[in-house]
């Protein structure tokens, strides 16, 4: 499902217009990224929960030419899905 899909989704759900739909969806998505750009946690209960998690140096492999190399030390979003979800 592609983001246009999940609009048609919404529109159909809740009897909303695409538009609108739209919107909303562009909305939700837009508060979601703003707060793990401030490195907040959001749960949704019932679906999951997106964090920002630190992953540390490392040593990796180049795998075409089998060198070691560093990996820098990052952030990175990790999702966490509800119980029961997919089921």
């Amino acid at each position: 499902m592609n983001k246009t899909d999940l609009v048609n989704e919404i529109a159909a759900k809740a009897g909303l217009s695409k538009v609108d739909s739209k919107k909303a969806l562009d909305a939700v998505l837009e508060s979601i990224e703003q707060a793990l750009a401030n490195e907040d946690k959001v749960q949704l209960i019932g679906f999951g929960t997106f964090a920002v998690v630190e992953k540390p140096a490392r040593e990796g492999i180049n795998p075409r030419t089998k060198e070691k190399i560093q990996i820098e030390a990052r952030k990175v979003v990790k999702f966490k899905p509800a119980d029961g979800l997919g089921k």
